[in-house]
């Protein structure tokens, strides 16, 4: 059965699994959750949860599609407010380190499924492994347009190709994020967003 097709007290039933679900991926990871766990937490018994989901990993494929899909939008409004291409762009590494609204709070890198899953469902879930891909495109699509905005209104120098530049800058937040959990510290992360200004900066190739 299709989302589109579900009642309204289906729809929240099936989010409600995909949200419990959400929270246990990050303890344990996907092939370290089991089924029984999920239906105990989320409070739905073994047939309801395969009215929803056809499999465990049709399951891991909605959550993904998920959580892909709630970044982007939690993105859009991120940069909702106006400000200046880097401003904007600085915003949104920012987040990776705290919470937008209370800093005190950890940021978005903390409950990220990319970087709690890349390396293991890419081995695990041909279907799971696109989910990811394809949001981590978009995301870096994203992250260009915005060197681009930020050049156009001399906020940032020209340089580098933005799409080439966007996708190292991406690629060394998620190395950081992963020794940022290593590590147990916001070190690297930090570093990151100290070279992140500096790469933008920079009007040689990355």
């Amino acid at each position: 059965m299709t989302q589109a097709t579900l009642t309204p007290k289906a729809t929240a039933t099936r989010q409600h699994i995909l949200e419990t679900g959400h929270a246990l991926v990050l303890q344990k990871g996907f092939s370290g959750l089991g089924l029984q766990e999920i239906l105990k937490n989320s409070g739905v018994p073994k047939g309801s949860f395969y009215h929803y989901f056809a499999s465990k990993e049709a399951f891991g494929t909605a959550l993904l599609q998920h959580y892909v899909e709630n970044y982007a939008e939690r993105l859009s409004q991120l940069l909702a407010a106006p400000a200046t291409g880097h401003d904007r762009l600085m915003r949104y590494f920012r987040a990776w380190l705290h919470d937008p609204v209370d800093v005190s709070r950890p940021g978005w890198a903390e409950d990220c499924l990319v970087v709690k899953l890349s390396a293991e469902v890419a081995d695990l879930s041909e279907d799971m492994r696109l989910v990811l891909q394809g949001g981590v495109g978009r995301l870096i699509d994203r992250t260009a347009a915005l060197i681009i905005e930020g050049r156009g209104d001399r906020s940032l120098p020209d340089g580098a190709d933005p799409a080439r530049l966007a996708q190292v800058i991406y690629q060394m937040w998620l190395g950081a994020a992963l020794l940022a959990k290593l590590t147990r510290s916001p070190a690297p992360m930090q570093a990151a967003l100290s070279a992140t200004e500096t790469l933008l900066a920079c009007p040689g190739q990355p």
